[in-house]
């Protein structure tokens, strides 16, 4: 064993250089870049033209509808107003009684002798009755309007959900549109017009409903021979 050596021949090692290849050197901080702000006039930049100054500005609903992503409403089209009588009224004169007296006979005979229907006989000249007072009162002004919501009567609506089309008769000088139901057996709805209105009648009905060619039956043909 070797003896203890006194602790003043102890020194202390010398500092070894780093092993660190090349020294690190401090991170420079980038100088913030500075802000140019550029004039409109300025010959670099070039400015958007001018809108005209007649184009209308938007409403603030059809912005607001546009920026929401709704479509835009179309503009609700003008309702059209006419008068028309309720029916062309005509003179009867003694002929026409005498023709109307035949057909009364020639229906009851029928209902007699072809039917053998005695309460259909005796209900004809009742009903014949009622179709002359009828006739002979005089015929109502009646305000007509044809609107987005279908048309109507004076005070009555009549939807055009409840028509399947449409046709335009034409009987001499007069004019009328008749609408026809889509239930079979309900009876249609018949208006006249002025000639001056048919075009916006026609074009209002034809955006709703399909137009059809329209013919009369024998019924008709009888009720406007003997001008009921």
């Amino acid at each position: 064993m070797q003896p203890n050596q006194p602790n003043e021949d102890w020194q202390q090692p010398a500092e070894q250089p780093s092993n660190t290849p090349h020294p690190t050197a401090p991170v420079a901080t980038p100088a913030p870049t500075p802000v140019v702000t550029m004039s409109p006039t300025s010959p670099n930049v070039a400015t958007p033209a001018e809108a005209p100054s007649n184009v209308p500005a938007p409403s603030v609903a059809a912005t607001e509808a546009t920026e929401q992503g709704e479509p835009l409403e179309a503009p609700e089209e003008e309702p059209v107003h006419w008068q028309a009588q309720e029916y062309i009224h005509h003179e009867k004169n003694a002929l026409w009684f005498v023709f109307f007296a035949i057909v009364l006979i020639g229906l009851m005979a029928i209902a007699i002798f072809l039917m053998n229907s005695i309460s259909f006989a005796i209900l004809i000249p009742v009903m014949a009755v009622a179709l002359l007072v009828y006739i002979h009162r005089p015929p109502r002004v009646l305000d007509y309007t044809l609107s987005r919501h279908g048309l109507h009567i004076n005070d009555n609506l009549y939807p055009f959900s409840d028509f399947k089309g449409f046709g335009v008769i034409h009987d001499g000088h007069e004019y009328s549109v008749m609408l026809i139901p889509t239930k079979r057996f309900r009876p249609g709805v018949s208006v006249y017009f002025p000639e001056e209105a048919g075009e916006a009648i026609v074009d209002m009905l034809g955006t709703r409903l399909p137009m059809q060619q329209l013919h009369l039956d024998l019924v008709d043909q009888l009720l406007r021979k003997l001008r009921i």
